[in-house]
């Protein structure tokens, strides 16, 4: 249920004020019609001189900056009401997301959790993984010492930073009832399609494993050699039993269902599998990040004016037929009973593939004027998303 912006925003203000009790604020994401000052800001409490003071790093998708303000003066600072459409704030005990309507109303999801918060005066945030992990270091991701590999840094945040979205998600679905309460005669099942080296699958795995969640993780790929790679390191960890991996197609897959679906970066229409995988096997939780669009921007033919004003810029068109892509993508979640939304789950500086699809089965229909919508950008693009031609659209 929607909640008056004024008075959401009020209970974050509240909570930014109780610096004792503040581990992590991410606004991200763009208002209609707004402009935010940068594309993502994260804040976190750090200790100087015996004072806490509250980090402010901003991302404009090229470099990050950071200063350090009083809780006060960045409250005064406006940003809570600078055009971000999605606010995440965690506090030791729970995390609150945020998410601002076109109408402008405010939809609230709360998990409860244990958060800490890293009060070291550096960029370096407390970690959901300990790099020393024994399944890091089997993965490739960290050596044997214990340290993250420079080579694979990005990839180590990426992964850290899709749990941190992960895991408030499911714990939000759980209490509102769409997935059940996993317990060890009925664990939560997650499939990773598209898993690769299997980064995202093991990480996921262990973390929940680590929280007391009870899970079974498999892991979908067209690779044999990646089925046998990954299954081989599920014995050496010994955790065979609650993780399992499989190759083949996704949309071959002998996987008829799964609680939550998730893909990081499955590559151009391996997503719309992915997606497709999801609404036709009624996945509770789906989280996507697409990666690479090739189909759609090559449907991009007649182009309608006068939007050949941005297509005949190469790098332009691309970014455009980005956009249509994922905007299709999640119009056709919409329309197949999903709660759908577009974020951002890592600063621009570790990849710029950082777009994340989330979305809810919560089985309501979509209002007539959704389908019309859809139909219009399909007419006057002139594509065939897909997406739509997987699920018979």
């Amino acid at each position: 249920m929607a909640t008056p912006l004024a008075d959401a925003l009020n209970e974050i203000v509240e909570k930014l004020g109780k610096s004792d009790n503040f581990v992590r604020l991410v606004l991200s994401g763009r208002r209609r019609n707004m402009q935010t000052p940068n594309e993502r800001i994260d804040v976190k409490p750090v200790l100087i001189k015996g004072e806490i003071k509250y980090q402010v790093a901003q991302s404009d998708g090229r470099a990050m900056t950071t200063k350090n303000y009083s809780p006060q003066e960045f409250l005064d600072l406006g940003l809570l009401e600078s055009g971000f459409a999605n606010i995440h704030l965690e506090e030791k005990d729970q995390s609150i997301s945020l998410r601002i309507t076109k109408k402008g109303e405010a939809l609230i999801s709360r998990a409860s959790g244990e958060f800490k918060a890293d009060l070291s005066h550096d960029r370096n945030k407390s970690r959901l993984l300990d790099p020393s992990d024994p399944f890091l270091i089997e993965v490739g991701i960290s050596d044997s010492a214990g340290k993250v590999k420079a080579s694979k840094n990005d990839k180590y945040l990426q992964v850290e930073e899709f749990l941190r979205l992960l895991i408030p998600s499911l714990n939000s679905a759980i209490e509102a009832g769409h997935i059940n309460k996993p317990d060890e005669k009925s664990p939560l099942t997650i499939v990773d399609l598209g898993c690769g080296h299997a980064y995202l699958t093991f990480a996921a795995h262990q973390y929940l494993r680590n929280e007391g969640i009870a899970v079974k993780v498999i892991g979908i790929d067209i690779r044999e050699s990646a089925r046998a790679r990954n299954n081989e390191i599920a014995e050496k960890l010994g955790i065979s039993d609650s993780i399992e991996f499989r190759a083949e197609e996704i949309s071959e897959t002998t996987l008829k269902s799964a609680d939550v679906a998730i893909a990081l970066h499955a590559c151009d229409t391996a997503t719309d599998d992915a997606l497709a995988w999801s609404v036709m096997t009624d996945a509770k939780l789906v989280l996507v990040a697409p990666c690479c669009h090739h189909d759609i921007q090559a449907q991009m033919v007649e182009i309608p004016e006068p939007w050949s004003m941005i297509t005949k810029n190469g790098i332009m068109k691309e970014r455009l037929g980005d956009l249509i892509t994922d905007g299709l993508r999640i119009q056709i979640m919409k329309l197949s009973g999903y709660r759908v939304e577009a974020i951002e789950f890592i600063g621009g500086e570790h990849t710029p593939r950082n777009l994340m699809i989330r979305a809810v089965k919560t089985g309501a229909v979509a209002d007539s004027s959704e389908e019309k919508r859809y139909q219009e950008m399909l007419s006057l693009w002139k594509v065939k998303p897909a997406l739509a031609a997987l699920l018979n659209r």
